[in-house]
C-alpha cells in the first residue's frame, strides 16, 4: 500500500494511493499514527479495503500534501552512512554507526516551502530513505529487523552546515529548524519495497542535478541500522530512521554551494514519489 496525508496544516486526513489515484480514506476513522501501527493498522486497513474500496472517493484536486504519518516520538537520523559521502565530506569511515535525533517540529509536508532559518548562510540539502517503524522495538537481532518496519518514506534532511558543525556542540543545532524534515508524499509498506538496498535516489537545485546515486552505497544497511539503533533505545510504532545521504551535497563542492532564496529543490528515490520546496 501507498499510505498519504492530505489536507490543511494540522488538519491532515488519511489518504491511500489505488491504480494511481488517490483517495480519501477518512472513513476507515484513523489517522496514520502510533496507534494506527501499533494495532495491527496496516493489516486491518488492507481488510477494510477488501469491502470499502468501491465506497472511496477521489481527494480534492489541488490538494495539499502532508507528512505520511502523524507527529512520531522521535526521528533518528544516521550520519556518514554512504561511502562518497564520507569521502567528499574528508571524514574517515565510521567504525559504528553515528546517529542524532532530528526535531519532530521539523516535519513538513513534501511539497511545503523551505524555510532558511535566521542568521543562516549555509542551508544543504540532503536526500535519504527514512525507514518507519512498526511496532515496539529493544534489542532487537539483526536478522529479525524487518518484522518491525511498517514501510518506507522519502526524506529531504536539511542541514544548517555552520549551526552543525561550527557552533559547538552535537549535530542537531543545525538539523532540527523549522521545516527541515519534509517526509513523503507517501507511506509505501514495505511489501511494495522489493530491494530497499537498490533505490535510485536522486536530487535537483534549480533543474540541476545535483545528487543521483543509490542505496546501494550505504556502509551500514537497514536491518544493521534497526538492531543498533535498539541496543541503545526503545524504538515507538510509527518512530522514524533516516538512513543517511549519498554523495553530492552543496557542502561537499569546492567552493561549498548552499541553498538561497528562491531556489527549487525537487527530489525522488524509486518507487517512494517524489518531493518539490521551494526555499524563502
Amino acid at each position: 500500500m501507498k499510505l498519504f496525508r492530505f489536507g490543511e496544516v494540522s488538519k491532515e486526513k488519511p489518504g491511500i494511493l489505488l491504480d494511481g489515484k488517490h483517495y480519501d480514506a477518512s472513513a476507515f476513522g484513523e489517522d496514520f499514527g502510533e496507534l494506527f501501527f501499533e494495532s495491527n493498522g496496516l493489516q486491518r486497513l488492507q481488510t477494510w479495503l477488501a469491502t470499502h474500496r468501491d465506497k472511496l472517493t477521489l481527494i480534492p484536486e489541488g490538494s495539499r500534501f502532508g507528512t505520511c504519518f502523524q507527529r512520531p516520538s522521535k526521528i533518528i537520523c544516521v550520519g556518514l552512512n554512504y561511502t562518497h559521502h564520507a569521502f567528499e565530506t574528508n571524514m574517515p569511515m565510521p567504525k559504528e554507526p553515528i546517529f542524532f535525533f532530528k526535531s519532530t517540529t521539523a516535519l513538513t509536508g513534501p511539497n511545503d516551502g523551505l524555510i532558511i532559518p535566521r542568521n543562516s548562510k549555509k542551508t544543504d540539502y540532503e536526500i535519504e530513505l527514512a525507514v518507519v517503524v512498526g511496532k515496539k522495538a529493544l534489542y532487537v537481532e539483526e536478522k529479525d529487523a524487518m518484522d518491525y518496519v511498517a514501510g518506507f518514506c522519502l526524506h529531504n534532511d536539511y542541514s544548517e552546515r555552520e549551526f552543525q558543525l561550527e557552533r559547538n556542540g552535537q549535530w542537531t543545532k543545525g538539523k532540527g529548524c523549522d521545516s527541515f524534515a519534509p517526509m513523503g508524499p507517501y507511506l509505501v509498506t514495505k511489501d511494495e519495497v522489493k530491494d530497499f538496498n537498490n533505490l535510485k535516489m536522486w536530487l535537483k537545485v534549480n533543474g540541476e542535478l545535483r545528487q543521483d546515486n543509490n542505496t546501494d552505497d550505504m556502509i551500514f544497511e537497514v536491518p544493521f541500522l534497526i538492531s543498533y539503533i535498539s541496543q541503545f533505545m526503545t524504538l515507538l510504532p510509527g518512530d522514524v530512521i533516516s538512513t543517511g545521504t549519498p554523495s553530492g551535497v552543496g557542502h561537499g563542492f569546492k567552493p561549498p554551494v548552499y541553498l538561497k532564496a528562491g531556489d527549487v529543490i525537487e527530489l525522488g528515490i524509486e518507487g517512494l514519489g517524489e518531493q518539490r520546496q521551494v526555499a524563502r
